[in-house]
């Protein structure tokens, strides 16, 4: 696992008015704690803690971390890993740094990112489509044992075939805390879209038949006025 150094500077302020000026100019607040010590507030190089972010390690790397008590005139270094990282919600900033202290000689559990190798048998030749279920898995190990990452060769898989957990390759001294029997990446097959069945519009004669009936019904009643009239005019015309 890789180490780097880190340079940190202790502070007192806390409290969001003080971390959004240490924003302003560039700082990024921070923590470091360890189980029943006091936690110590800090304030890190926004670009220094950029570099240590992006080694091959990723945030599992362990950090020397080199804490300047500028009141105390003392510096102070400190075995760290990152424990949680706050971004911003819209920019690619870092709010906020939470460290866990660690020692060498102690095992702890982090999450490794798994890697996808190769181009699946199945994806070439049959057209499946290659789908990875958990991206990341947990495992307990000592912080000089952490794996940078998981690699999973998919080149001899085929349509149908899984890898579970219980299937993945990790170094000696490493032990995986995930469901052993949880996939981790399937080859399924191809999705086939179905066509669209047309919808055929069912004429409704009975329904029209009916509404012509009603139609012819009503024409009579419509005309026997008129009707009436003729027959009294013709009756005048009688007498006459």
């Amino acid at each position: 696992m890789e180490r780097i150094q880190l340079k940190a500077q202790s502070r007192e302020d806390v409290g969001k008015k003080f971390t959004k000026g240490l924003r302003k100019v560039g700082l990024v607040p921070a923590v470091v704690y360890k189980g029943g010590k006091k936690t110590t507030h800090l304030k890190i190089n926004e670009k220094d803690l950029f570099n240590a972010l992006h080694t091959k390690a990723g945030e599992n790397v362990l950090i020397n971390l080199k804490i300047d008590d500028t009141e105390k005139e003392r510096s102070k270094d400190r075995m760290v890993i990152i424990k949680d990282i706050q971004h911003h919600p819209i920019k690619e900033q870092i709010l906020h740094v939470d460290f866990q202290e660690i020692l060498l000689t102690e095992k702890l559990t982090v999450d490794v990112p798994i890697v996808v190798k190769g181009e699946a048998e199945g994806v070439v030749k049959e057209g499946g489509i290659l789908e990875q279920v958990i991206w990341e898995v947990k495992v307990e190990c000592l912080p000089t044992d952490i794996p940078e990452k998981i690699e999973i060769d998919v080149t001899h898989m085929k349509v149908g075939d899984s890898i579970l957990v219980k299937n993945l390759g990790i170094p000696s001294g490493v032990k995986i805390l995930a469901d052993a029997e949880q996939t981790v990446v399937s080859l399924v097959p191809p999705h086939v879209e179905k066509p669209v069945e047309a919808v055929e519009e069912i004429a409704e004669p009975e329904l029209i038949r009916e509404k012509k009936e009603e139609e012819l019904e009503e024409e009579p009643e419509k005309a026997q006025p008129e009707a009436k009239k003729e027959e009294k005019k013709e009756e005048k015309e009688g007498k006459k």
